[in-house]
């Protein structure tokens, strides 16, 4: 009787140091599922966050959904953001800090009308723009700041701002000379609604040397002072990293996977693999480490607002190599 009772105490302690060693780790996606957010799926389907003792819930997003707000709110111990918003949100009292930059490149683009007379941003002027708002609006205004136009009305030296909603009607029922997509989603909506490239002009914010950072990883800068929390963090970023950088290497596996995790049902295969190739761009060339030359074009972009900048000073403590320096090395 002693002996089942010793035997049954050890495999109890099993069973809950086990169910003690798998750390909870609540991830909000700025979107929804879909390829951008592949590394993930990739890193939760292969076992890479198993492998490194976690349970990570992905909280898809949407329309509805922002993700300063849920991390806010305690919802998620991490965030994919813009840096716009981000830093726009810290400057404003939620201190956020960038622990990983999975994405070294920006997917965002203008896309226009050739038959409009666009060919140059220069003839961006006396027109109607798409732009989306909820943060992302900031690059755009920025660019159009550079450039000197005003964004207050159609002018000889100025633009009409229309509030895209996240589809491209607009540029379709010509509602707008051009409209906000990325290179590896609404772009490509355009064209299966049977829109020519030839059709079209596009303007990518890399080229015009005003893009910022997009998708990185963030978290409450008060929480970096919890020595649990950080070594979880250290552990997830490793695991997505890994995740991700299979991704790229295997882009129709990643794209199956991510149709997989759709709850909704509404993503399609051949709109996921096309995804998931013109993300691999965007993520190629990054270990996860946060180039400081990007943190700094990003913050020099922002800081040219004019009159409205969507920062007003220099970020200090926004991003940190604490969690990447251990976890990648």
């Amino acid at each position: 009787m002693k002996k089942l009772l010793s035997g049954a105490v050890a495999a109890f302690s099993l069973a809950a140091s086990a169910s003690l060693a798998a750390d909870e780790v609540n991830l909000q996606l700025k979107w929804v599922t879909q390829a951008q957010f592949a590394g993930y799926y990739v890193a939760k389907d292969k076992g890479f966050y198993e492998e490194e003792d976690l349970d990570v819930t992905i909280l898809p997003g949407g329309p509805d959904i922002a993700p300063t707000q849920v991390i806010a709110g305690g919802g998620a111990d991490v965030t994919v953001e813009w840096m716009p918003a981000a830093l726009a949100a810290r400057e404003k009292g939620l201190p956020l800090v960038n622990i990983a930059q999975p994405f070294k490149s920006s997917g965002m683009m203008l896309t226009c009308w050739k038959d409009a007379g666009i060919a140059s941003p220069e003839d961006l002027k006396n027109r109607t723009l798409g732009v989306w708002f909820f943060g992302n609006e900031f690059p755009f205004m920025s660019w159009m700041s550079s450039l000197g136009i005003d964004t207050g009305g159609k002018s000889e030296n100025g633009v009409e701002v229309l509030k895209q909603g996240f589809n491209v009607d607009p540029l379709l029922q010509r509602q707008a000379d051009c409209i906000s997509t990325m290179t590896y989603n609404e772009y490509w909506q355009v064209i299966d609604a049977g829109v020519s490239p030839n059709e079209l002009v596009t303007f990518k914010y890399e080229d015009q040397g005003v893009a910022t950072l997009e998708d990185g990883l963030y978290v409450l800068e008060e929480n970096l002072s919890d020595a649990a929390f950080v070594d979880k963090m250290q552990r997830f970023v490793r695991a997505s990293m890994k995740g991700w950088k299979y991704a790229e290497e295997n882009p129709e596996e990643a794209a199956l996977i991510v149709l997989d995790n759709d709850a909704t049902g509404a993503q399609t295969e051949e709109h996921q693999k096309r995804m998931m190739g013109e993300i691999a761009k965007l993520t190629a060339g990054s270990n996860g480490a946060l180039d400081p030359a990007d943190f700094e074009r990003t913050v020099g972009t922002l800081l040219a607002g004019g009159s409205d900048p969507v920062i007003t000073k220099q970020p200090e403590g926004a991003w940190t190599h604490q969690i990447t320096d251990a976890a990648l090395n």
